[in-house]
Formats: C-alpha cells, sequence, structure tokens
C-alpha cells in the first residue's frame, strides 16, 4: 500500500524524537514529555516489526533455495506454513501502519444496542456482541463485557465491552454505525424473512496523562443490583453502578465487577472516555454524525448488512467491500472491511 509505511521516514523521527529525549529540560512540561516517549514508543514498536519480517522472510527464503537443492519435501512444507503465517501478520501489520490519530493506539469500548426489529434486533444484538469477542480473541486482545441488559425473549438490548490491547481503538473505530441483517426470523412461527437493526459505537480509553475535570456536584451516581449472566452475587448486592455527568446529560454504568468500588472505577474512566470525545468532536464539527448514526437504529442509516437469506452476502455500503462467507464474519473474521474503510479514508 503506497504511503502506508517507510521505515526510512519513520526511522528519521525516531532519530529526531530520540534528540528530543535527550533533552534534560523535556520533563519540565510532564504533558510534552508523555506524549513524546509515547510517540517514540510507537514508532520504535513499527519498526521492530518490520525489521522481524524482513529478518523471517530472508531466512525463509535461504530454507526454500535450501529445500529445491536438496529435494527436501519436509523442509519445503514447514516453508510454505511459515511464509503463509508470515503473510497474514504482515497484513496486519500493514493495517497497523494506517492508524495515525491520536487514539488509535488506545484500548477501546464497545457500545452495543438493538434497535429496530424488536427480538430479532435483539438476537442479532448478541451476534455482534459474539463477533467483537471473537474478533478480539483473533488479535490477542483482552476483552471483558463491563455492561449488559438482556432483551425480554432473547439476545440482548444493550451491552458495552471493553477491548484493551495496542490499536484496539484503531482496529474497531471505523465499526461505528448501525449494522443490518436480514434473515428467515427464528422468532416468528410462520418462517417470514426479517429485518432488524443494531447500533454500534465505539470509543477509545484515554490515557492516564489527558486530564479531563470532573466534578463532585456534577455527577448523580445510582447503585443497583446487577442483571444478567455473571454469578450468583450479582441479585444479592447492590454493586452495579451507574453515573451520570448531569451538565452534558451522559450516562454510563458499569457491573462487571463484585465491587462497588471497582465498578465505580471503571464507570468513571468511561466518563472520563466519553468527555473527551465529546470535546475532540466538538472541535472537528462532527458530533451531529456520530450522533445521528447512534440514535436512529432503523433502514437508510445503516454502514453494513449481513444477508442470510434468500442469499449469503456481507456488504460494507461505505466501501462496497463484501464476502459471501458470513459465517467467518459473524466469527470475528473483519479484517477485510476495516482495511477497506481505512485506505477509503487515505484517498
Amino acid at each position: 500500500m503506497r504511503g502506508a509505511f517507510d521505515p526510512r521516514k519513520l526511522q528519521s523521527q525516531l532519530d529526531e524524537l530520540n534528540k528530543i529525549a535527550e533533552d534534560p529540560t523535556l520533563w519540565d512540561n510532564k504533558e510534552k514529555a508523555q506524549k513524546i516517549l509515547k510517540e517514540k514508543s510507537l514508532i520504535e514498536e513499527k519498526l521492530n516489526k518490520f525489521n522481524n519480517f524482513k529478518n523471517l522472510l530472508n531466512d525463509n527464503l535461504s530454507y526454500l533455495e535450501l529445500a529445491e537443492i536438496e529435494n527436501d519435501s519436509q523442509l519445503l512444507n514447514d516453508v510454505e506454513n511459515n511464509l503463509n503465517s508470515l503473510k497474514k501478520l504482515s497484513d496486519n501489520f500493514e493495517i497497523e501502519c494506517l492508524f495515525s490519530a491520536e487514539n488509535d493506539a488506545n484500548n477501546c469500548f464497545v457500545d452495543i444496542n438493538a434497535g429496530a426489529g424488536g427480538t430479532d434486533s435483539c438476537d442479532f444484538a448478541l451476534m455482534l456482541l459474539r463477533m467483537y469477542e471473537r474478533f478480539a480473541n483473533i488479535r490477542g486482545f483482552k476483552c471483558e463485557i463491563i455492561d449488559i441488559l438482556d432483551g425480554e425473549e432473547a439476545g440482548l438490548r444493550s451491552a458495552i465491552l471493553k477491548i484493551s490491547g495496542r490499536y484496539a481503538f484503531g482496529w474497531l473505530k471505523n465499526e461505528i454505525g448501525i449494522h443490518r441483517l436480514v434473515r428467515i426470523s427464528p422468532f416468528n412461527s410462520n418462517g417470514k424473512r426479517q429485518t432488524s437493526f443494531a447500533s454500534v459505537w465505539a470509543y477509545p480509553e484515554i490515557d492516564d496523562e489527558i486530564n479531563i475535570e470532573i466534578q463532585e456536584k456534577d455527577l448523580r451516581v445510582d447503585t443497583f443490583r446487577a442483571s444478567g449472566a455473571g454469578g450468583q452475587h450479582v441479585n444479592k448486592t447492590d454493586s452495579a453502578v451507574r453515573i451520570t455527568h448531569l451538565p452534558t446529560s451522559i450516562a454510563v454504568q458499569c457491573q462487571s465487577d463484585r465491587s462497588q468500588i471497582r465498578n465505580r472505577a471503571e464507570a468513571l474512566k468511561m466518563l472520563k472516555s466519553r468527555l473527551y470525545e465529546l470535546e475532540v468532536n466538538k472541535k472537528k464539527e462532527a458530533l451531529d454524525v456520530k450522533e445521528n448514526s447512534k440514535s436512529d437504529n432503523s433502514f437508510g442509516h445503516q454502514i453494513r448488512s449481513y444477508v442470510l437469506h434468500p442469499y449469503q452476502l456481507v456488504k460494507d455500503l461505505r466501501t462496497d467491500y463484501e464476502t459471501g462467507n458470513i459465517q467467518a464474519v459473524l466469527d470475528g473474521e473483519i479484517e477485510g472491511f476495516i482495511k477497506a474503510m481505512l485506505t477509503k479514508n487515505l484517498q
């Protein structure tokens, strides 16, 4: 991908950052120092990965030459497997090189909400939850359910995932929008085709060095008994916490832990992330776009369609990227959609 990765340019940037990092006055401005060290670490990681891939490729090309000379089928098979694995890793690395926004490297929260479609939309929201959990597992990210509200008959009304890992937000930021499912409804006794919707919203967990001031008088804190799967303790204690920021009416809640104190701390993290994102979006004059995509869970606003009947196809309506392997997508293999969206944004 042209322009996605230039090792010489990155090395030049790293050399400049190393000079700045050696300046004894750097820590006079703590926020600036932390930002520079973070950028330096990210560039070093990219260069180390690139050099590692280059060395592995050269090693396997040498093994390939040896296998051909000695007619060693076992070694030839090993080299083929190694090169296939290396290609998959390098493809992911190519995508990571497209992450350039300030918070792309951060952990993120993924908010899933059932929309129009009744019980089918609740079931679809559960399918999306599973899809993002599988995607996180494939990437080697840590994934935990922060909050969940079950549907009345099946599935879920809403859920919040916290996905932790380098570039988690970069990978998932373009999943924001309305997702549409078309299938024969398992909840319809007449076997009719049903269209249902669910919304996805992702926002980054902000770094500790970013100072978001929240005054206690601006908060309303409610505690309640947790619901849904999570062990018997959820129905015995008021461990779940909901925090409402009164000036903005932003509300967050967490019920992932037995401890009310830890749930409150996690909810505060989410609130700070939401407030930070709010300010960033205001500056970019893009807040209305995201709010509309989150709130209007209905036909005409979808970013991606998942069609199970009368044919099988998943299509992203922003990029026209599509695949007929819908099971693989629902099992978390969504890298193709992510890459297509990232490359479109470069154009």
